[in-house]
């Protein structure tokens, strides 16, 4: 079953239940009014004919207890004189009754004419209260009210006035139809009204499940829900979609891009590994070959294999660091005194070339949060970039910035063009098209991930024969000054 047929059907039956409690609200208001007022009505005809039966000119016949059967009745005529039983209307039935409930006297004096009386309703006239019931004669309903007539404390004779309810139950009846009959063409017109109402409350939930089977069939996540409605539950609904799409744009692009950064990760690979093995491959078959090749050729043909298995070690170890850092191997955050890491850095790059000049300029003893290894290995991957990329001396700068310490280390090389300078920190990346320069284009992801690791930032800034600057920042001690 659907939201909307549900709203639907909820709606039409709280109405309903509503339309029903009004409706027999307002039948026993009615019901009772009416019923009151004929009450009223026979109240107030029965206070004249008690008076006439009271002061009539014949005396009031008395039951004789030791008589077994009454007299028989008389009519209204001979009854009593008064005009309040000749002029007595004939809607309003009237009959006299002695103390024991026989009928004294009626319009025609006959005993047909006799109304209902209930045993209880004749003790209680007994007792000199009123008595009203009802009862159906000769077919009809009929509201009938019994009242002492009482003379020195003692209940004489007893008086019936009696209404039809028909007519009243007819109304009654009438008013039931009518306000079914009404009831239901409201229900039904405000189903209709519903069911529109809650389609076009719910279209734009119908919107958005449209957009979202269509974007999980095209996996388009740039496409967003249109909605120009108020910001009710509807509009919060369609703007925390949109959000949610944004989110998955923005992961999915991510995705993306990692799916694209290791299939571009495997082709370097590939392609780094290819030309070692096929070194090793063809010096092999140079080695195997008959006749054999003389001894000096097959001195040759060995250093260049021990340089290819060397150059293979350190492409899986530079992989291996690369992967351990991918992996958010946890580096330890702990003080540590900067310049001896840097000093004892700067010392083993000489052997590099020994030639070079490495200054430590306006060294400055702080200390920082870091890895000891770690920041070792980064400072001799960006000396060895620097020794193999310039010609020039490098610097090394250590300043304090507010809650970190920077070190930069610069070189007078000829820098990096513009257009290659975002792409420095992908992997197997290198800005000489040749590519005859020693190296993998790791050095510079791995000291990337290696000080991100530590919690700092590194950063690059380059201009064309104006050399390049790295600039490294890590947080300090809480305690350092």
């Amino acid at each position: 079953m659907s939201i909307r047929l549900r709203l639907t059907l909820l709606y039409s039956f709280i109405l309903s239940l509503t339309l029903i409690i009004i409706g027999v609200a307002l039948y026993s208001i009615q019901s009772q009014n009416t019923l009151d007022a004929l009450k009223a009505d026979l109240s107030q005809s029965s206070e004249k004919l008690v008076d006439a039966a009271i002061h009539m000119d014949s005396e009031i016949p008395m039951q004789d207890h030791i008589q077994r059967d009454p007299p028989p009745p008389q009519a209204f005529d001979e009854f009593s004189n008064d005009q309040a039983f000749r002029n007595l209307r004939e809607r309003e039935i009237a009959r006299v009754l002695d103390a024991e409930g026989n009928l004294v006297a009626s319009p025609f004096g006959r005993v047909e004419d006799a109304l209902p009386l209930s045993e209880e309703g004749l003790a209680e006239l007994q007792t000199q209260k009123a008595w009203w019931e009802e009862s159906t004669v000769s077919g009809e309903h009929m509201l009938i009210y019994s009242r002492p007539i009482v003379q020195q404390n003692e209940t004489v004779l007893i008086l019936q006035v009696a209404r039809s309810l028909t007519e009243r139950d007819r109304t009654l009846q009438s008013l039931a139809a009518t306000m079914g009959i009404a009831s239901l063409l409201t229900i039904l017109i405000a189903f209709g009204a519903g069911w529109a109402m809650s389609g076009l409350t719910l279209r734009p939930i119908h919107r958005m499940t449209k957009t979202a089977q269509e974007i999980g069939e095209e996996r388009d996540f740039t496409r967003r829900v249109d909605y120009t409605g108020p910001q009710d539950e509807v509009g919060r609904l369609a703007a925390t979609f949109n959000q949610m799409l944004s989110g998955l744009q923005e992961a999915y692009q991510k995705v993306e891009h990692a799916l694209q950064m290791q299939r571009d990760f495997v082709a370097d690979v590939s392609h780094e590994l290819r030309t070692p093995l096929t070194t090793l491959r063809g010096n092999l078959g140079l080695l195997g070959r008959n006749p054999p090749a003389s001894a000096e050729e097959q001195a040759d043909i060995l250093i260049d294999m021990v340089d290819e298995s060397d150059r293979l070690i350190r492409l899986v170890n530079d992989l291996l660091q690369l992967a351990r850092a991918d992996a958010g191997r946890s580096l330890v955050r702990e003080p540590l005194l900067l310049n001896p890491v840097l000093e004892e850095t700067i010392r083993q790059a000489h052997h590099l070339d020994p030639d070079r000049s490495i200054k430590l300029k306006n060294p400055v003893d702080v200390s920082v949060l870091g890895d000891r290894d770690a920041i070792k290995q980064v400072m001799v991957i960006l000396l060895d970039n620097a020794l193999k990329h310039s010609e020039g001396g490098i610097r090394i700068a250590v300043e304090e910035a507010g809650s970190q310490i920077e070190v930069c280390v610069r070189d007078d090389g000829p820098g990096i063009p513009a257009d290659k300078m975002e792409h420095v920190f992908e992997r197997f990346y290198r800005t000489e098209d040749n590519r005859e320069t020693a190296g993998f284009g790791l050095g510079l992801p791995i000291a990337r991930s290696l000080v991100e690791g530590m919690g700092g930032t590194i950063t690059i800034k380059s201009g064309q024969e104006s050399g390049s600057a790295i600039t490294m920042c890590f947080l300090k001690p809480s305690f350092s000054s």
